[in-house]
């Protein structure tokens, strides 16, 4: 059996933002990079049930690159959206309305190459950046 890393935060914004923030590629490219010396410079999503996406991870640099993907095998409206990575590993990422916001919350894999330590700080910074994003935006972004 896998390991699994879960990973957390709460927004302080309404679901229906942040809803299309997380999904949107217009959105995406400004919050998906773990640190600053990253970046997002391009995201794909056909966001059904079988569809795929996919989103561009750079060094600013250009020292690195790769594209983060993977196939949607369940969306549940403004609350959970679960896929498969393109190595196979499983993710579910739940959203829960509070009276301050919502709380997203990430459950993945692990994978062999990094320790789990790393795989939680990089999913956890790439939240961060997610939540700082959205705050950012008033809600007729």
């Amino acid at each position: 059996m896998k390991n699994t890393i879960t990973v957390t935060t709460i927004v302080n914004r309404p679901l229906v933002l942040v809803w299309e923030t997380w999904n949107d590629p217009h959105h995406i490219v400004h919050w998906n990079f773990a640190s600053d010396d990253w970046h997002s410079p391009s995201a794909l999503n056909d966001f059904v049930e079988g569809g795929s996406f996919a989103y561009e991870m750079a060094a600013k640099d250009n020292s690195a690159s790769f594209v983060f993907g993977g196939r949607y095998t369940q969306i549940i409206d403004h609350e959970r959206i679960s896929y498969t990575m393109a190595d196979g590993r499983m993710v579910s990422t739940e959203f829960t309305k509070l009276p301050s916001g919502v709380k997203i919350e990430t459950t993945f894999e692990a994978e062999e190459t990094h320790s789990i330590i790393e795989q939680q700080q990089g999913w956890q910074a790439i939240l961060d950046h997610f939540k700082e994003y959205t705050e950012s935006l008033n809600e007729i972004d």
